[in-house]
C-alpha cells in the first residue's frame, strides 16, 4: 500500500516512523519545512516526498495538519485525490473538518474519515517525534454515516497493525464534546495553575503532582488556540463549570468550613474511583 502524510510534525512524524517499524508500505511524507522532508528521508522516516503526482497513486492519504490547514488541503487538491482512497486526518477537533470534508469526499470519490491518534507529549515538531508514540492509545474514528464498513475494518486492521491498542468510534459532536473535557479543559487549566507567582519558587518543594499539572503547559499555542477557539461552545461550558465547581472549594477553605471541605473531597475520590472501574473494565 502506497500511503501519503501530509505534515511531519510530532503526529505525522511518529506515524511515518511507526508505520516505517511495522509494515512494508510505502510512505511518503509532506512537511512546509524542506528540510523536514529531507531529514525524514536521511533517517527512512519516509520513503521519499510526497509530490503532487504522488497524491493521485496513494492508497491511504493521512492529514496531520491544523484544522484550517486540513480543510484547505482537501479543497486545493480534491482533483488530485484518486476515487477510492481513504483520507484521514489527524486533528483534535472533528466538526469543521468533517462538515468540509464529508461532501468533499462525496463529490470527488474518494473516502474521507475523521481521526484523532490519542497520544502526544507536551513538544512538537518532528524532532520530538517517535516510532513508539502510538503503542497501546486509542484511535478515534469519525466516519461519515454512509461510508462503506469494509472501509472501517481496513482502516482498524491498518491502525492496530501499527501499534494502536483500540479503536473508538465517534460521530463528530460526540467527540468534540468529550474531548473538550478530556484534552482541552486539561491544558486550559495547566496553562492557567503554572502561572501563579508560587510556581517561580517551587523547586525544591514539588514532586509529581506538581509535574502532573504543569507537563501540557507546554504546548503549542498556535494549534491549541485554534483548537479552542473551533470548539469554543463545548470549551466554554467546561471552563465554566470548573470555576463553578473550584467557587465551592474556595468558599469551604475561605469559611474554614470542614464537613463541607470533606464532603467536597470526598465526592471527588469517589468519582475518581467510579472512573477507574469503567477504565478497567473496558
Amino acid at each position: 500500500m502506497e500511503i501519503g502524510i501530509v505534515g511531519l510534525g510530532l503526529i505525522g512524524g511518529s506515524l511515518a516512523k511507526t508505520v516505517q517499524m511495522h509494515t512494508e508500505h510505502t510512505v511518503y511524507g509532506r512537511d512546509l519545512r524542506q528540510p523536514v522532508v529531507l531529514k525524514a528521508k536521511l533517517i527512512d522516516a519516509i520513503d521519499g516526498e510526497l509530490t503532487d503526482s504522488r497524491i493521485e497513486t496513494c492508497d491511504l492519504l493521512i492529514l496531520a495538519l491544523y484544522p484550517d490547514d486540513t480543510v484547505a488541503f482537501l479543497r486545493e487538491n480534491a482533483d488530485r485525490i484518486r476515487p477510492g482512497t481513504i483520507v484521514v486526518d489527524c486533528c483534535g477537533i472533528k466538526r469543521p473538518v468533517c462538515n468540509a470534508a464529508f461532501p468533499l469526499a462525496s463529490a470527488h470519490g474518494f473516502t474521507f474519515v475523521g481521526g484523532h491518534p490519542m497520544a502526544g507529549i507536551e513538544h512538537s515538531g518532528f524532532d520530538f517525534a517517535k516510532g513508539t508514540l502510538f503503542e497501546g492509545a486509542s484511535m478515534i474514528l469519525v466516519p461519515d454515516p454512509l461510508v462503506d464498513i469494509a472501509v472501517l475494518e481496513q482502516l482498524k486492521t491498518f491502525f492496530l497493525s501499527i501499534g494502536f491498542g483500540s479503536i473508538k468510534l465517534s460521530t463528530p459532536e460526540e467527540h468534540d464534546h468529550i474531548i473538550a473535557y478530556t484534552s482541552q479543559l486539561a491544558h486550559v487549566l495547566s496553562s492557567a495553575y503554572v502561572k501563579s507567582p508560587s510556581a517561580l519558587a517551587h523547586v525544591g518543594f514539588s514532586a509529581g503532582s506538581f509535574k502532573d499539572m504543569t507537563r501540557v503547559a507546554t504546548l503549542n499555542e498556535t494549534m491549541w488556540t485554534e483548537l479552542f477557539l473551533e470548539n469554543r461552545d463545548y470549551l466554554a461550558e467546561e471552563v465554566a463549570g470548573l470555576i463553578e465547581r473550584l467557587q465551592s472549594y474556595l468558599d469551604a477553605i475561605s469559611a474554614e468550613d470542614a464537613p463541607a471541605l470533606q464532603a467536597l473531597l470526598r465526592e471527588g475520590r469517589e468519582r475518581k474511583a467510579v472512573l477507574n472501574q469503567k477504565e478497567l473494565a473496558l
